[in-house]
């Protein structure tokens, strides 16, 4: 019979990889990192709850890549260079065929974005993960919700509500193709970090967040924390044609606004950047698009293909609402 595997085993085993980037990683009760000269740290955390955030049967590869990604979303947001993370996971069992394909869905992304795992806890519980993340970023190039402008436009990358519209079809309140399913089920289960974005946006871009709530509720923070509002045109949010087509019964245009886990960003920059945007869209080959204005007052207004302004009843995802 084999021997049952403790806590520092799978620790070992599953979660232990050199990392050149610190003075100290994995394995004392705390890791030493030197942040290069000229920036700050930026750190944020993010938990996902197994029923709330995931389905408990989530492709194990998946949820590792997901748990990963969306910390590095919020590291994009802020302009940072990822460098670092802690990984807090309780787990009901030592499932070691799941914790080979988790892990290897975490590292497989950390690879990509040169992100080193340095520290972090196991326990046993329902399923929770939960992942500190950790970049650099020069003092004064940090974007920020709080510095939007009047006469700033409003862009997004990439494409919004395919990862509602996905979850939607996933709890049966739509029913979509297979072919459709499969255009909008990667944004659900494997979002992309706009590294890459953030990273040009700096000195660029006034304001930033991602959208993880829904673009209405996102961009709210940042009209909140500048003190501005904004004018959105539906017609222009950049949508998959399974959400287009669900535009009509009203479920398409919620999924693109208010919908939740895109994990784009959502930026604002002077008009007069323009052409600078297009630039960063074509270097990257990242689709971005401007979707309205920052304008005075307060709270955003969408407006629908007429020029008439919509109400969807509620702005975004709110664990307490």
């Amino acid at each position: 019979m084999n021997k049952p595997m403790s806590e520092f085993d799978l620790i070992k085993r599953y979660f232990t990889r050199a990392t050149p980037g610190t003075l100290l990683g994995v394995g004392d009760d705390a890791a030493l990192l030197q942040v290069s000269e000229g920036n700050v740290l930026a750190v944020s955390s993010d938990m996902l709850v197994s029923g709330t955030h995931f389905f408990p049967d989530a492709d194990p590869f998946l949820l590792g890549h997901k748990t990963l990604a969306v910390n590095l979303s919020d590291m994009a947001a802020m302009g940072a260079l990822p460098r670092w993370a802690t990984l807090a996971i309780a787990l009901p069992d030592a499932n070691e065929a799941w914790l080979e394909k988790f892990s290897a869905g975490f590292f497989a992304l950390a690879q990509q974005h040169g992100v080193e795992l340095v520290g972090g806890d196991t326990t046993r519980g329902p399923l929770n993960l939960c992942v500190t993340i950790m970049g650099e970023v020069p003092a004064r190039q940090a974007l920020r919700r709080s510095g939007a402008q009047v006469g700033d436009e409003v862009w997004v990358s990439g494409r919004l509500g395919d990862a509602a519209l996905a979850l939607a079809h996933s709890q049966g309140r739509i029913v979509l193709s297979g072919e459709e399913f499969a255009a909008c089920a990667p944004a659900l289960h494997q979002p992309q970090p706009r590294i890459a974005l953030g990273l040009a946006l700096r000195g660029l871009a006034n304001s930033a967040i991602d959208i993880s709530d829904g673009l209405l509720a996102d961009l709210g923070h940042i009209i909140d924390a500048s003190k501005v509002g904004a004018q959105i045109d539906l017609v222009k949010l950049p949508v998959s044609l399974p959400v287009s087509k669900n535009f009509g019964r009203s479920l398409g245009v919620q999924c693109a606004l208010a919908g939740g886990d895109d994990y784009e960003l959502c930026f604002t920059a002077p008009a007069t950047r323009h052409r600078d945007v297009l630039r960063i869209s074509e270097k990257l080959d990242l689709p971005l698009t401007s979707i309205g204005n920052i304008v005075a007052g307060q709270g955003c207004i969408v407006h629908d293909a007429a020029g008439k302004p919509i109400n969807l009843g509620s702005s975004g995802y709110d664990h307490f609402r």
